[in-house]
């Protein structure tokens, strides 16, 4: 495709998928359910965290960690005693075990009471450093501060080891992007959607390649660098709404 007909596919493309419809089969449904910011925020976090393998599992398994929270997901992390954090016990999402889970409601807790909450944690990193790949780092070092078991920590990606970021990429894309189409919340007003990268998984990347957006055959850090910079140039305000394109294309479409 020349430029600028790739331009209007991808804009069509974007538009096709990014629409409320949109939400019945994405993981993104689970924030939607509530209205309060810190159960946006705390929901969209933890179904972000196990946004890998089929869709449908999911979706059932990040509800399932919703009731198992009482679905006040902001409560439960402030007030949950030992009885309420053992209903816990025998969650799992593939390699995310109940003893992860329960790391991440007591980080979780420790990031609302003493940080300021997921947003402030994020927005303030961002106002230093003007940039995402050093907020990441940031925010990692801030949620595993609280000890730990060693096997928690990879599931929360490591950037400075080359991760593409996918899923924490996909949570600020929730978080920050605000262009009314009511998928995406925009809750985060302090970082601007032209700082975000695109959460690259295998069906976006696979699209990517094939519409000569990406040449780097793994999918980590550098490949997310680079898919993100060529879309910069079709949308430098809003380079990651083109994930709904490729996404979408990948996923519903089939597109080799």
């Amino acid at each position: 495709m020349q430029n600028i007909d790739l331009k209007d596919f991808l804009e069509l493309k974007y538009n096709q998928y990014n629409r409320s419809e949109f939400i019945t089969s994405d993981p993104v449904q689970i924030p939607h359910q509530y209205s309060l910011q810190e159960d946006i925020e705390i929901s969209a976090f933890l179904s972000a965290t196990i946004a890998w393998g089929q869709r449908k599992a999911i979706i059932d398994n990040a509800q399932k960690l919703m009731r198992l929270m009482g679905n006040n997901p902001y409560d439960f992390v402030l007030d949950a005693g030992d009885e309420h954090l053992s209903r816990l016990e025998g969650f799992v999402h593939r390699t995310f075990q109940s003893v992860d889970c329960l790391y991440f409601i007591h980080s979780l807790r420790n990031i609302y009471q003493n940080h300021g909450g997921l947003k402030t944690v994020f927005e303030s990193s961002y106002m230093q450093h003007g940039e995402m790949f050093n907020v990441l780092v940031d925010f990692r070092n801030v949620f595993f501060e609280t000890e730990g078991l060693l096997r928690t920590r990879k599931h929360v990606s490591d950037v400075n080891k080359g991760a593409s970021a996918k899923r924490l990429n996909m949570f600020l894309r929730w978080m920050v992007r605000n262009d009314g189409r009511g998928v995406d919340f925009g809750l985060w007003t302090k970082i601007p959607a032209s700082a975000l990268y695109l959460p690259l998984d295998l069906h976006s990347g696979n699209v990517a390649r094939k519409l000569g957006l990406l040449t780097r055959k793994q999918n980590d850090w550098r490949a997310v660098s680079e898919v993100t910079a060529n879309l910069r140039n079709y949308d430098p305000s809003d380079p990651v709404k083109y994930d709904y394109a490729l996404f979408g294309l990948g996923v519903f479409e089939k597109f080799k």
